[in-house]
């Protein structure tokens, strides 16, 4: 039998994936908690031998305001609207702030954890659907995330994530371009396309595919994935934060596992993800359904059915044994 494949990415944003969305002032204990929680993430990580790719925004890697000044592009976003562009909105800030905008060493944490590896999910989590998005502002953008990655971690990142899982074919070719190996896309159902242009029903039928099948099937072969001009990873599944008082905490996560039997099954592969600032409330809560969910895991992978890997591996897994599909 073929050995399935989990592929687990988390998107590390803290404020900068929601700065055009909250406050960071009403935030300061959510990003603490979240901060707090990042750490016990990884210990478990360690713990049940996962393999993880976090996708990083590149400006949480800078260690001060000066820093962040330093390794910004000279091409900013000209989106439409500017409450888009972080650069726009730090401009507006006092400049002393520094949780939920700077984590440096959260990515160290990151590099000593065995298995783990370190992306990009752009500098300044760029919008690549907005009006007024240009290619020039994209690609200097990426290569901003690169930079401050290999000057202060010493790596080379190969795996990109964009932001509100925005994406098209030329900013596809400009990643390539850029550098990069592999990103992860949207399932292929109707209502993960354009996630640009959001509306009321996508979002329903993506938060009742959590509890029911609304849409195709989650697994896939990386065999069959598109492999030009980047390695593109589907998305499988995204684990949803607990919510107090919600009869449908526990039914999340028995679909999961439901869906990672199937996948094992089969012998194919399952990409599940999500934002570590999710576990920012009710951080114990989102710990324990995650160790619940990772013992689990690994009652798969001590019968040789599943093994844990990251984007990186599944692109050096094809690479190596198959040939890329167009």
């Amino acid at each position: 039998m073929t050995k399935a494949n989990l592929i687990i990415s988390l998107d590390f944003e803290l404020h900068w994936g929601r700065f055009d969305k909250y406050a960071l002032d009403e935030n300061g204990k959510y990003y603490a908690q979240t901060l707090e929680a990042l750490p016990r993430i990884l210990d478990l990580f360690e713990k049940y031998n996962i393999r993880a790719t976090w996708a990083t925004v590149g400006m949480l890697m800078a260690e001060s305001w000066e820093e962040w000044k330093a390794f910004s592009p000279e091409i900013l976003p000209s989106f439409h609207q500017e409450k888009y562009s972080a650069f726009y909105w730090a401009s507006k800030q006092s400049g002393k702030s520094k949780l939920g905008l700077f984590a440096p060493e959260m990515v160290n944490k990151i590099l000593e954890t065995p298995g783990q590896e370190l992306a990009s999910h752009t500098f300044s989590h760029f919008y690549t659907g907005e009006k007024g998005s240009t290619l020039e502002a994209f690609e200097a953008d990426l290569q901003a995330s690169k930079k401050i990655a290999q000057a202060k971690f010493g790596v080379a990142m190969q795996s990109l994530v964009f932001p509100r899982n925005q994406y098209h074919s030329q900013v596809m070719e400009v990643a390539a371009k850029t550098g990069f190996t592999s990103a992860r896309v949207n399932p292929s159902d109707w209502f993960w396309k354009e996630t640009s242009n959001e509306n009321l029903l996508k979002k329903v039928f993506r938060t009742g595919d959590t509890l029911l099948p609304m849409g195709k099937p989650v697994s896939f072969d990386l065999k069959d994935c598109t492999a030009h001009p980047l390695f593109q990873v589907p998305a499988s599944r995204l684990l949803r934060p607990y919510r107090e008082g919600s009869v449908f905490n526990r039914r999340r996560i028995e679909r999961i596992k439901s869906e990672l039997e199937q996948v094992c099954e089969k012998g194919q592969s399952y990409h599940l993800w999500w934002h570590p600032h999710n576990f920012g409330n009710y951080p114990e809560e989102n710990l324990r359904i995650l160790e619940d969910l990772l013992i689990f895991i690994r009652s798969y992978v001590a019968s040789g059915m599943l093994q844990s890997i990251s984007m990186k591996d599944a692109y050096n897994l094809i690479a190596k044994n198959y040939s890329f599909s167009k």
